[in-house]
């Protein structure tokens, strides 16, 4: 077998404890796990630049260490010029290994990089999902700054099997997530 990754071993010998004295669970296969991580970027301005799709697959694949696809639009805006099936940005979910290895990067090489960076703020969907928006690509260390042709945001969502916010909220904290207090 390969190594572990660092936060999957955390998870099992650190957080799985902590979460069931936390919140009382009977039995460890109830306490909370996260179950993918996804990337999601939107590029408006592909609708005039089809270029601009392929930097944005590049970069998300890049920065996930696995290969982006880009998602297209499900049905026609005349206002913004947008036909049905058009490309319109990109996206990546991660699982298992390459899931625990991103999350390691995002919270000890990249969130440190944001200026004045105070905290994440609560961006939890009511079932226990949590969504990070990130306005600039460029903090992540794999990402050569001067190789970048816009600087773009994307999304990145968390899904656990977590049953409520608050337990969704303890579980990434326990990784390791910087949330605003």
């Amino acid at each position: 077998m390969d190594m572990e990754p660092r936060l999957k071993s955390v998870y099992r010998d650190k957080i799985v404890k902590a979460l069931t004295e936390e919140f009382g669970y009977q039995n460890h296969m109830e306490v909370p796990r996260l179950q993918k991580i996804v990337l999601s970027q939107g590029v408006g301005a592909a609708v005039a630049d089809k270029k601009l799709i392929e930097y944005a697959v590049d970069e998300m694949t890049l920065i996930s260490g696995q290969k982006a696809v880009m998602t297209k639009s499900k049905k026609d805006i005349s206002n913004f010029k947008l036909r049905k099936g058009m490309p319109i940005g990109a996206r990546v979910t991660l699982r298992s290994v390459r899931m625990y290895e991103f999350l390691d990067r995002l919270i000890s090489a990249s969130l440190p990089r944001i200026r004045d960076f105070q905290g994440i703020k609560d961006g939890f969907d009511g079932r226990g999902n949590y969504t990070l928006g990130i306005t600039e690509q460029i903090i992540f260390p794999e990402i050569d700054i001067d190789k970048v042709n816009n600087i773009s945001g994307m999304d990145i969502t968390f899904v656990t099997t977590a049953k409520t916010d608050k337990e969704a909220k303890a579980l990434l904290k326990a990784f390791g997530l910087p949330f605003k207090k």
